[in-house]
């Protein structure tokens, strides 16, 4: 493939996200949904479908996961086991939000050459599609979640890097190989249409001049806060760390780390493991992450929920995609579009108030 400088990608890429409209609805998957711009994706096995935003009035339907519906709206409804009360209206009924990610599909005409910058060719790219299947270029897999999982997808929002475009000659598709820069070395080919190439613009800095900046993170709210000299300039509902397993049982090492913690490092895209046999995770492509703990806590995107407002993690403070990207913008240290990762040393970088009051 013909390679291009830094420049020209930004405004390749541009034209490439100003032509999405403009394509046939044929070329998604979900085509008989494009029409609808807000859409949701099922995060769970088995989610049901019920007559009333109630847990109690009757299943009309149960939805296995990765089903994408059309999300005609948000309501209040009930729910008595759960704190978040909110419901999302779909032609066919409600479902509890918290199973529900909120997705679009936005398929991208896929580009032809990889931007070069010195030495490095390769571009970061998000999933802008509900999600996208992916086959490995290098088996066997190493990483956990591709050892567990036979069919493997990213979803709505994960990013990573594309360092190599390639053509099907079966389907004539274009694409993408992804990989990794801070995983176990696995690498992957899906569908370019389903990924949206980032430019340096999108990822610029949100009023850098400012340098009396902090965040606090309230624990008994859920919510984050993002001050300027004393005045709140951006607010979000959070998901904090759990307080219980999955059994219900108290786990002290799973709560976010109160106090004042300095950014220290920052990542456009990093994969993320850890618990424990039967509470582990093991997640790729999550983006936007703020670390300001160092044993890893951090700030960052999640895609595997949508029950913001309770404490859901196994210590890092999940955020919606958009807040974790304007967080990461809005915050020191200053991330350079290569590599797309920056350490600091003390004192670090804005500072997070983690607080419970």
């Amino acid at each position: 493939m013909k390679k291009i400088d830094r420049r020209s990608f930004v405004k390749i890429s541009s034209l490439g996200a100003g032509s999405i409209m403009a394509r046939s609805a044929g070329l998604s998957m979900f085509q008989d949904l494009q029409a609808e711009r807000r859409l949701g994706r099922t995060t769970t096995p088995q989610v049901n479908v019920r007559v009333r935003p109630d847990i109690s009035s009757q299943i009309v339907q149960t939805l296995p996961e990765d089903e994408v519906v059309v999300w005609n709206r948000e309501v209040v409804g009930s729910h008595p086991y759960r704190i978040n009360q909110k419901w999302v209206e779909t032609p066919s009924g409600y479902i509890w939000g918290g199973n529900l990610q909120p997705v679009e599909d936005r398929p991208n005409v896929p580009l032809k050459t990889l931007p070069v910058e010195g030495e490095t060719e390769g571009m970061w790219v998000e999933v802008t599609v509900p999600w996208v299947d992916l086959s490995l270029d290098n088996p066997p897999p190493r990483s956990p979640w591709l050892k567990e999982n036979p069919t493997p997808r990213l979803y709505y929002s994960q990013i990573l890097w594309v360092d190599e475009i390639r053509m099907d000659e079966v389907t004539g598709k274009t694409i993408y190989r992804l990989n990794e820069k801070f995983g176990y070395g696995d690498i992957l080919l899906a569908d370019a249409e389903a990924f949206h190439p980032l430019s340096e613009e999108e990822l610029a800095p949100i009023r850098p001049e400012v340098e009396d900046k902090r965040v606090v993170v309230n624990l008994r709210d859920q919510s984050l806060s993002c001050f300027e000299l004393g005045r709140e300039v951006y607010f979000c509902r959070i998901s904090s760390g759990a307080k219980f397993d999955f059994e219900g049982n108290p786990v002290d090492e799973w709560a976010t780390p109160l106090g004042p913690h300095p950014i220290w490092r920052k990542l456009i895209s990093t994969h993320m493991s850890g618990g424990t046999t039967g509470g582990g995770y093991d997640l790729p492509g999550i983006g936007w992450t703020t670390l300001f703990v160092g044993n890893g806590v951090a700030i960052h995107s999640t895609f595997w929920h949508n029950n913001f407002g309770v404490p859901m993690s196994h210590g890092c403070v999940n955020a919606k995609p958009d807040d974790a990207k304007w967080i990461f913008r809005w915050t020191t240290p200053l991330v350079p579009y290569i590599p797309g990762d920056v350490t600091v040393s003390m004192p670090g970088g804005t500072r997070v108030e983690v607080v419970e009051v």
